[in-house]
């Protein structure tokens, strides 16, 4: 029984089955945050958001490695967005985004949060950005200019 296992059954699919092993290492090590952390990431994959979100939050609250945390902030923040507690998810993903800036899955979870609490400007202005930053399409590099200058002017009519 250990973690590598877990992680491949996960991998594998195999979530239940995964979870199980992962549910008697926490027992075994709970000030693990590893353990917590893949915990958390089982309950999530199974669709069982508010079983994952205490071995999130004290998974965080142990210290992960610099990964780990990356990762677990944006499952924490993802998870408390689907439970509908959208002001934790905002607090949690502008504290992620301000330590991992480039860190663009942060971002784009993020304005799907801001959409949820009604922040339609700064959802839109975010998604356009990241989509201006990252992405490799030709045709949108071309207008690169263009969708930066207006993803903060979305209501702005021009006369």
């Amino acid at each position: 029984m250990n973690i590598e296992k877990a992680i491949q059954l996960r991998k594998e699919g195999k979530n239940e089955e995964s979870n199980g092993i992962l549910m008697q290492l926490v027992v075994l090590h709970p000030n693990d945050a590893t353990i917590n952390y893949q915990v958390a990431w089982s309950f999530d994959v199974m669709g069982k958001e508010r079983e994952a979100v205490p071995y999130y939050e004290k998974a965080i609250a142990l210290g992960l490695s610099k990964e780990e945390l990356e990762d677990a902030y944006l499952g924490l923040g993802s998870t408390y967005r689907t439970l509908g507690e959208y002001e934790k998810s905002k607090y949690l993903f502008q504290k992620a985004i301000e330590e991992f800036p480039n860190n663009n899955a942060l971002k784009v979870f993020y304005s799907m949060t801001l959409y949820n609490l009604n922040e339609h400007h700064k959802a839109m202005e975010i998604l356009l950005k990241n989509i201006t930053e990252t992405t490799n399409d030709h045709k949108i590099g071309e207008y690169k200019r263009a969708i930066d200058f207006y993803s903060d002017k979305l209501d702005r009519v021009w006369h």
